[in-house]
């Protein structure tokens, strides 16, 4: 028999797009290739996607759950180390309280089905208050930013990148990232066509990344100055009277005025030195924005893991709603997922409402800030972290002062790990308990279609069967959700909970579709396939495109999107929804949050302060290969230009006398690194430049190639104790270092 052909959705990042896989009769995927009838997606495809079938097939991948004895992991059956984590997790519950366990959630997680379906209901059975989450090395000023401006933390604006005529992107480098808290598919050719219809892209970046390269213009900036860049552009706009009056804002924005106000004072002549962008520049920029038929701002990662991450965030969202922008098409937009109740309003955002132990830092969104996870298990005293359960992600790599927290890990009494691999972080665990191959494991993208640039939906079924007595990873999280609760019943059973008790309030809810009806009688009609099928099916029924249990006999259903579209369904171009979005106290877009504008005079001392440090100041970069680094251990994806050097200008390397190839050595107030020189006039002078996600030379690991590319991991010199104090995001761009060259 030949190979046969199945479809799915590639999980590797946030482009959302179809993969066409071919595989034989043992089910082993023997080519991949992108899947030209996805209406999203069109048959692009990356270099990280074209390797799904080496990362299913991984040798290094875990097939069974392991066991640490001493220093190392033997493998166990999967009742022995259910019972083991019931054990060992009630026994530190018991002696040392709820709090004493933490959760950490990797970048993984969200993309997959099952992490954001169960890993809440581990969270809550617990009854920790000490959960740590990538967001908090990645997105968390985001969400901070539109919890406070829309009352939603999840109602975060994207770039209508088809249609509009003028993008400014700011710390964002999708040719390599494939785009984030952005999903689309072909992201290099979307610029291209905004290009190609007569519009502009403008990238601000301390590096000429390959995105800069491909916009029409790319502007240098100091890292760690995009604030003062955002407020300047602000100021123009207000200076001039190029603020827009969109009929569709009317009556619908507070703090016009107040934020005028805050910036008086940023005028692109002040601003310039601390930037390093010309104040002519600036005003240009401004008055091209504005003069823009359809523009949107767009700021990511780059303006996220700073010191001013929320401020940034913000004042990216302020430019879209000064503009008139906002929630138009062509500019930033709301999308509208398949699987979320539009009838069900939330609480308007707040924050604070606990905090951290140690240092005191605010909970946001429901966690703490990981660059805190390491004080919490170090420091002795009631509700000290004794133990920790890790669901993908790879903090010991990934934190700031990864070092530190490397060495804590080891000290904890008990740790459980929900991964693949045996790595940098696992090798601590006491249970790692891996997931099933990805051809196993069903996938419906529940984060990333809420950050799509169409509104689109897709689900992709197992393409192989699970083993007999292999749990899925629905099975495995909801397992430890039970256990964790201090219950050992069956996991079924918390499924069953969630759909009756969603059910019957949507049954009574104002606005539903199903408003009145017999919740009995609609939990008849779900889905007949897995507990999470079931809760798919019923969160599509319930959606905004859903069937409403039969009221709608051309909604959409599972059954419908599994065997009638199942290439993917186009659910249309994101619409204006602001109405339907907005949650604040006010039911306005709060356009200046007082807790914002009080942390302006942080800017305002800076700009009092001394001229800009002769200082090197390090950033991270990206590859389009690597996806932090979970993807290291495939030989695809870690040859060629792949490498962990540390990129720094000409004139730097000349001062320091070094060429190409030399040894240097990064120091910091946290630590040191080794790498090897790679002078290019991409990165402005003063900026050094080393990609995240490497480091794989530590003992008691199982990941054979990454180890042979192990690189050096830059979170070695980042501080744990430098955050946005607004989000408590850890700072990972603009990190004071002194480039020392070695002896050659």
């Amino acid at each position: 028999m030949g190979d046969r052909t199945a479809f799915r959705t590639c999980p590797l990042c946030e482009a959302l797009c179809g993969l066409e896989l071919a595989l034989d009769d043992a089910g082993t995927v023997t080519r991949v290739r992108g899947d030209a009838k996805d209406p999203f997606s069109m048959g692009f495809i990356c270099p990280k996607g074209a390797t799904l079938g080496s990362l299913d097939g991984d040798p290094d991948r875990l097939a069974e759950p392991l066991v640490r004895n001493g220093e190392e992991h033997a493998p166990i059956g999967w009742d022995e180390a259910f019972e083991t984590v019931r054990d060992r997790l009630s026994d530190v519950i018991a002696r040392h309280g709820r709090d004493s366990v933490a959760v950490y959630i990797g970048n993984p997680t969200a993309h997959s089905l099952a992490g954001p379906l169960y890993a809440g209901a581990i969270v809550k059975a617990i009854g920790t208050r000490n959960l740590f989450t990538a967001s908090t090395a990645d997105q968390m000023p985001k969400h901070v930013a539109c919890g406070h401006m829309f009352g939603d933390p999840l109602a975060i604006p994207v770039p209508d990148l088809d249609r509009t005529d003028h993008l400014l992107m700011l710390g964002a480098n999708p040719l390599e990232s494939n785009g984030s808290l952005c999903s689309a598919p072909d992201f290099p050719g979307r610029l291209k066509a905004i290009r190609a219809r007569g519009g502009k892209v403008v990238v601000v970046d301390p590096r000429r990344t390959r995105t800069a390269a491909l916009a029409d213009e790319h502007m240098f900036i100091r890292p760690g100055t995009d604030a003062f860049l955002l407020m300047a552009l602000v100021h123009t706009l207000f200076a001039e009277d190029l603020v827009a009056s969109p009929e569709h804002l009317d009556g619908r924005v507070n703090g016009l005025d107040e934020l005028r106000a805050l910036a008086v004072d940023f005028a692109p002549e002040r601003v310039a030195e601390t930037t390093g962008v010309e104040a002519s520049t600036i005003r240009r920029t401004a008055r091209e924005l504005a003069a823009a038929g359809r523009a949107a701002v767009y700021g990511r990662i780059g303006t996220c893991t700073q010191a001013y991450g929320t401020l940034n965030s913000w004042l990216v969202d302020v430019l879209n709603v000064l503009t008139g922008n906002l929630d138009r098409p062509g500019g930033a937009m709301f999308p509208l997922p398949a699987h979320a109740p539009a009838y069900r309003r939330k609480k308007p955002f707040t924050t604070g409402r606990w905090r951290s132990r140690v240092r005191g830092l605010p909970e946001v969104n429901g966690e703490l800030p990981v660059a805190t996870l390491v004080d919490e298990i170090e420091t002795p005293g009631e509700g000290q972290i004794k133990a920790l359960i890790t669901i993908g992600g790879n903090p010991a790599l990934s934190a700031p002062n990864a070092a530190r927290l490397d060495g804590a890990l080891a000290g904890l009494e008990f740790m459980v790990s929900v991964d693949p691999y045996l790595n940098e972080t696992t090798r601590h665990a006491t249970v790692v308990l891996p997931p099933p191959r990805p051809v196993q494991t069903p996938h419906y993208d529940v984060a990333l279609v809420g950050l799509a640039v169409r509104n689109y939906a897709r689900y992709s079924p197992p393409i192989v069967p699970l083993p007999d007595g292999r749990p899925s990873e629905s099975d495995i999280l909801a397992r430890l959700a039970v256990l964790a609760s201090g219950t050992d019943g069956d996991p079924a059973a918390l499924d069953e909970v969630i759909i009756t008790s969603t059910l019957a309030k949507a049954a009574t809810a104002g606005g539903s579709p199903v408003q009145g009806r017999d919740p009995d009688e609609l939990r008849k009609m779900l889905d007949s396939g897995t507990p999470t099928e079931q809760r798919l099916d019923m969160m599509l029924r319930l959606g905004p495109y859903g069937d409403g249990f039969g009221a709608d006999p051309s909604g959409l259903t599972l059954t419908k999107l599994r065997t009638e579209h199942p290439h993917g369904l186009d659910l249309g171009a994101l619409e204006p929804r602001l109405e339907q979005v907005l949650c604040t106290t006010s039911g306005r877009v709060e356009l200046c949050p007082s807790t914002f504008a009080a942390v302006v005079d942080r800017l305002h001392s800076a700009l009092r302060a001394a001229r800009p440090s002769n200082g090197m100041v390090l950033i991270g970069r990206r590859h389009l290969r690597s996806n932090n680094s979970w993807l290291h251990n495939l030989p695809e994806l870690v040859r060629g230009s792949n490498t962990c050097t540390l990129q720094l200008n000409p004139a730097d390397a000349d001062r320091l006398g070094v060429t190409a190839g030399d040894s240097v050595r990064v120091v910091s107030r946290t630590g040191a690194v080794e790498a090897v020189a790679e002078p290019t006039d991409t990165v402005m002078p003063g900026v050094v430049s080393l990609p995240h996600g490497w480091g794989h030379d530590r003992p008691g690991t199982r990941t054979g190639v990454a180890h042979q590319h192990a690189g050096v991991n830059v979170n070695a010199v980042t501080d744990e104790r430098e955050i946005d104090p607004l989000s408590g995001n850890a700072v990972f761009n603009g990190v004071p270092v002194t480039v020392e060259a070695l002896a050659r």
